[in-house]
């Protein structure tokens, strides 16, 4: 008996810290020190640019969940809506970071989607 409760407590405690980590891996800002982390090592952007740039990343990420939530619009709506918002903030990103940093920005950005979605596919 003594055996069973051991390995219950095991179990649970297994539980509990995979929801733990879990939970880690989505905390907004957790991925952002990991987003500026990443633009300053793949990048070599200054703390000052990789701050930006995450700030006005993180800006608009209200208005990405609401078009990832809404159902009334179509998969080409929501895409259309999205650029529109990623224009918007490239606007502000671009002067900050300048021509070819900028060019480097959106490659690395297009490549590295994926990751900074916290791993969700599309």
């Amino acid at each position: 008996m003594k055996h069973f409760i051991v390995a219950g407590i095991f179990v649970v405690a297994a539980l509990i810290t995979s929801v733990n980590s879990f939970a880690q891996q989505t905390d907004p800002a957790t991925r952002q020190a990991q987003m500026k982390q990443k633009l300053i090592t793949d990048l070599k952007m200054t703390d000052v640019q990789a701050d930006s740039v995450v700030a006005i990343s993180m800006s608009y990420m209200p208005q990405r969940r609401a078009i990832y939530q809404d159902q009334s619009l179509s998969q080409d709506d929501k895409q259309a809506k999205l650029k529109e918002i990623s224009d918007q903030a490239d606007k502000r990103i671009q002067p900050i970071l300048g021509d070819p940093l900028f060019k480097q920005y959106q490659d690395w950005r297009t490549k590295n989607m994926q990751q900074m979605r916290g791993g969700r596919p599309n």
